[in-house]
């Protein structure tokens, strides 16, 4: 019998033993299982490639099952579709791409776990990015499950009341925070404890009433850019910031913005802890005076006071602004009264480079010379030399008449002490005279009231 027939008879006697074995439990899953239904699917997309291996193993002998050369002779087709690297061999070239694409899924798979990170609802995120988006979502509070590799985080336009000690934790990797055009009114205790590598904090457009001293206390605090314009419920809400501010905790802070916070004064020492402040926008509020302390120690580049309700500047922060070298200073849209007050300002303004808008600088008050540019008034203008002349004659005056009521009153106490007698005995007489009219009152009152003297009297009448 020849070998070739007498193998092919051997297999089907084995088919037959495994068809009428007793049933053995299913193998375990395998990685390769996973594969079958996409690589078997793609081997059996194509319909005629079944005669494409016919036609190869043709070509090669070496693929034939019946070939003593086959190194996959006799292996177990008990489990019908069952996957391993022969499938692979025996496929074509047009089979192949399904084989790929399902290594391709398989590592996916695999690897998913590893980078999957939840996005909170309804939040938009993105990993390559490191960018979470929740504008515009209605939210109430800062929703939980940010992804940990976020960077930037964006949550604006919604109704968010307060950010809480433990809203932020966890995001370690977060540099960039814009909490801008909510409801914010409360900021707790070590709300931003844990951002340690933040640098960029938006809370503009707000409503904060209260700030706890410790809201911002991070560990080497790295926030450079802070946004707080017009984000007070009113002016006060500048009392617990400034306290803030003053012990230290933004040691890193360049740009601070506070516009539109209706602002009347900035607190004594408010800036002397941003030792590196190079940025400051003051502008739309209500300043009417600067301390002469206020930007003592600071280096800063650009001061932003406009639309605010200065009347002038005095000469003391004119020369402390001066020895800012590297400043550039907006003043327009301001009341300024062109008096003789403003003398200096004018000057100054005459001289200085530092001031960018000068020439949209003008006159408020007086009347007749309402809009008038400030570095055009001239001393006539403002007559400063005659009413400062009549000022002073005026002061002269003063002296002069209380000279005059000064020597006035040394006389007259100089005439009673020269008269000190006569006028004693004078008040000695009136004193008896007093006396005598009190006894013929008393006298008179005692018989009118008792009314047997009056009978009395009348009889002898």
């Amino acid at each position: 019998m020849p070998v070739s027939l007498r193998r092919r008879r051997e297999g089907a006697g084995k088919g037959r033993e495994a068809h009428l074995s007793p049933p053995t439990a299913p193998p375990p899953m395998l990685a390769s299982d996973l594969l079958h239904p996409i690589v078997w699917g793609a081997a059996r997309s194509q319909p005629s490639g079944s005669e494409r291996r016919r036609a190869k193993r043709a070509r090669h002998p070496s693929l034939n099952p019946a070939s003593p050369s086959n190194p996959l002779q006799g292996r177990d087709r008990s489990r019908e579709g069952s996957f391993n690297i022969g499938v692979i061999l025996e496929m074509t070239p047009w089979d192949r791409p399904g084989v790929f694409l399902g290594c391709w899924t398989l590592l996916f798979l695999a690897r998913a776990p590893l980078s999957c990170h939840l996005c909170p609802v309804p939040c938009e995120c993105s990993e390559p990015a490191r960018t979470v988006k929740c504008v515009q979502k209605a939210l109430t509070s800062i929703p939980a499950g940010i992804p940990t590799y976020t960077r930037n985080l964006f949550i604006t336009g919604n109704q968010i009341a307060c950010v809480g000690s433990h809203d932020l934790q966890g995001l370690s990797n977060l540099v960039t925070l814009s909490l801008a055009n909510n409801r914010i009114n409360t900021v707790e205790s070590q709300a931003f404890f844990t951002l340690q590598t933040l640098r960029y904090l938006d809370l503009s457009h707000n409503q904060l009433t209260s700030i706890h001293p410790d809201a911002f206390n991070v560990r080497n605090n790295a926030i450079q850019e802070l946004n707080l314009s017009q984000s007070f419920y009113n002016s006060s809400a500048i009392f617990p910031l400034a306290a803030i501010f003053s012990v230290g905790g933004f040691q890193n802070l360049s740009k601070l913005e506070l516009s539109s916070n209706e602002i009347v004064y900035l607190p004594l020492g408010m800036l002397s802890g941003l030792v590196k402040l190079e940025y400051l926008d003051l502008r739309n509020n209500s300043l009417v005076d600067i301390k002469n302390s206020t930007f003592s120690g600071l280096d800063l580049k650009y001061l932003d006071l406009t639309m605010n309700a200065f009347k002038t500047l005095r000469s003391e922060v004119l020369t402390i602004l001066g020895r800012q070298l590297h400043l550039h200073l907006f003043l327009k849209g301001n009341p300024f009264v062109c008096d003789c007050d403003i003398e200096d300002l004018v000057s100054w303004l005459n001289q200085s480079q530092q001031v960018g808008d000068v020439e949209k600088l003008t006159c408020a008050f007086p009347q007749d010379l309402q809009n008038t540019s400030l570095v055009e008034l001239a001393g006539p203008d403002l007559d400063c030399h005659f009413s400062q002349h009549g000022e002073n004659a005026l002061q002269t005056s003063y002296v002069a008449l209380g000279t005059v009521l000064g020597v006035i009153g040394i006389l007259f106490l100089l005439v009673l002490y020269l008269n000190r007698k006569g006028i004693k005995t004078w008040m000695n007489t009136v004193r008896d005279a007093c006396h005598r009219l009190m006894d013929e009152y008393h006298y008179h009152y005692e018989i009118d009231s008792d009314h047997h003297i009056t009978h009395v009297s009348a009889l002898d009448i």
